[in-house]
C-alpha cells in the first residue's frame, strides 16, 4: 500500500509538471504493483483470521487518535471543575457515532462513496481539528507555564465557558470521532466483501473493548495528575496531534487532487503524518514552528510573571 500511494504521487507529480516520460514510467511501476497487490488480497480473501485481525486493527489504529482528543477534553473539564459542560462533549461524539451508522447505510444500500469523496473529508476535517488543537494547545501551555493557572480556573473558567464555547466543544468532539469513524466505516465494508462476518464482528468487539481500556486508563492518569503537569504534559500531546493531523489532511487532499504532491526524499511514517511530498511536509512544519513559537512566548511571560 506504501509503495502504491508513493507510486500514485509520483505518477500525479509527473502529470501536473508535464514530464510524460516519467508518468509513463511511473504508470508503468504502478501496473506491476496493482498486479502484486491483486494477489496478496486474493491470497487471504478466504481467510477469517485476516478479516478478523483487520477490524481489529482497523479500529484501534482509527479509534486510538480520536481517543486521545475526547478523553483530553474530558479530563481538562473535569480538572477544570466545569462538569456542566461534559453532556456537550459526550454529545458530539455519540452523535460522530450515530453519523458514522448512518453512513455506513448509505454507502452499503444507497450510493456508493468514492474514494475522493473519502480523502476530501478525512483532509478537510483532519485541517480543522488540527487548527483547533493548536490553539488549544497554545491555550493550555499559556496557563501551565505562566503560573496563572489555578487563579484562572478559580475566577476566570466560570464565566469565559460560555454556550459558545460549549458548543464549539460539541463541534471539535464530533469532528474528532466522525472523521476516524468514517474511514472506519468504509474500511469495514470492504472487509465484508469476503463473507467472515462473524470474524468481523469479533475484530470489533475486541477493537471497542481495548479502546474501552485504554479511555480508562487515560482518564485514571489524568486524575491522578496535578493540574499544572497535567495542562504542561497535555499542551505538548495536544500541540503533537496537530502536527500529525496537518500532515494527514494535507495528503487527504492530495489523494483527491484538491492539493498537488510533489514527492521529495522524506521518510513516510503514516501513524506520525508523515508522507514524502513538499507539500504535507510544509504544512507539518509550519504548525510545529507555530506551536515551538507560542510555547517560547508563554515561556517568556512566564519568566515576566514569576519576576
Amino acid at each position: 500500500m506504501t509503495q502504491i500511494e508513493s507510486g500514485m504521487l509520483a505518477y500525479r507529480g509527473a502529470l501536473g509538471n508535464g514530464r510524460l516520460g516519467e508518468a509513463e514510467a511511473a504508470a508503468t511501476r504502478l501496473d506491476g504493483l496493482f498486479s502484486q497487490a491483486e494477489k496478496e488480497l486474493e491470497a487471504g480473501a478466504s481467510d477469517a483470521s485476516t478479516t478478523f485481525v483487520g477490524a481489529l486493527t482497523i479500529l484501534l489504529r482509527e479509534g486510538v487518535e480520536a481517543l486521545l482528543i475526547v478523553v483530553g477534553m474530558i479530563a481538562f473539564l473535569r480538572k477544570a471543575g466545569r462538569t456542566d459542560v461534559l453532556p456537550h462533549v459526550h454529545a458530539g461524539w455519540v452523535s460522530a457515532l450515530a453519523a458514522g451508522g448512518l453512513t455506513w447505510a448509505v454507502a452499503t444500500y444507497v450510493v456508493g462513496i468514492s474514494g475522493a469523496s473519502r480523502e476530501v473529508t478525512e483532509g478537510v476535517s483532519s485541517l480543522f481539528a488540527a487548527v483547533v488543537l493548536l490553539a488549544v494547545g497554545l491555550w493550555m501551555h499559556q496557563k501551565s507555564s505562566a503560573g496563572r493557572w489555578q487563579a484562572y480556573l478559580k475566577e476566570k473558567l466560570s464565566s469565559a465557558m460560555s454556550r459558545r464555547s460549549a458548543w464549539a466543544l460539541f463541534g471539535l468532539s464530533f469532528i474528532a470521532v466522525y472523521r476516524e469513524v468514517f474511514e472506519t466505516v468504509l474500511f469495514f465494508s470492504a472487509l465484508a466483501v469476503d463473507g467472515h462476518e462473524g470474524a468481523l464482528l469479533g475484530g470489533l468487539a475486541c477493537g471497542v473493548a481495548a479502546l474501552a481500556v485504554i479511555a480508562w486508563l487515560l482518564l485514571r492518569t489524568s486524575a491522578r495528575m496535578p493540574i499544572g503537569k497535567f495542562f504542561a504534559i497535555s499542551s505538548i500531546a495536544v500541540a503533537v496531534i496537530a502536527v500529525i493531523l496537518a500532515g494527514k489532511g494535507m495528503s487527504g487532499l492530495q489523494e483527491a487532487g484538491w492539493v498537488s504532491a510533489n514527492p521529495i526524499p522524506w521518510p513516510h511514517v503514516q501513524v506520525l503524518g508523515i508522507y514524502p511530498t513538499a507539500e504535507t511536509a510544509i504544512a507539518q512544519v509550519v504548525v510545529l514552528l507555530i506551536a515551538l513559537a507560542g510555547f517560547s512566548i508563554n515561556a517568556v511571560q512566564a519568566r515576566r510573571f514569576a519576576a
